[in-house]
């Protein structure tokens, strides 16, 4: 369960059985799935880029999506897609950055 108290969660794309995650570019596939929620709603080409609530990157060299607390406040259930994409492919998550290999 992910604490309601941490404003960013990194989804890293380790399993817990420590495989690196695949398909390589599915941080970018999740974040472009949430593009739509964003503050202030969708506009018009807000799906050319990502929202800043998920946002993917690479910490310490592992792919992650970075998923902010305000989500939840603005659409529980896409919160819910982001954790449950985590939960059902066995990924690791942080409660805020992880810590340094």
């Amino acid at each position: 369960m992910v604490s309601t108290t941490a404003k960013e969660i990194f989804i890293m794309g380790i399993t817990h059985g420590g495989k690196t995650f695949r398909p390589s570019d599915w941080a970018e596939r999740l974040a472009g799935v949430m593009s739509q929620f964003r503050p202030g709603g969708p506009q018009p080409g807000s799906h050319l880029g990502y929202s800043p609530w998920c946002v993917p990157m690479s910490v310490n060299g592992v792919r992650c999506v970075v998923v902010h607390s305000d989500l939840r406040d603005h659409d529980v259930m896409a919160w819910d897609f982001c954790m449950n994409f985590a939960k059902d492919n066995d990924l690791q998550v942080s409660h805020g950055a992880p810590a340094p290999m």
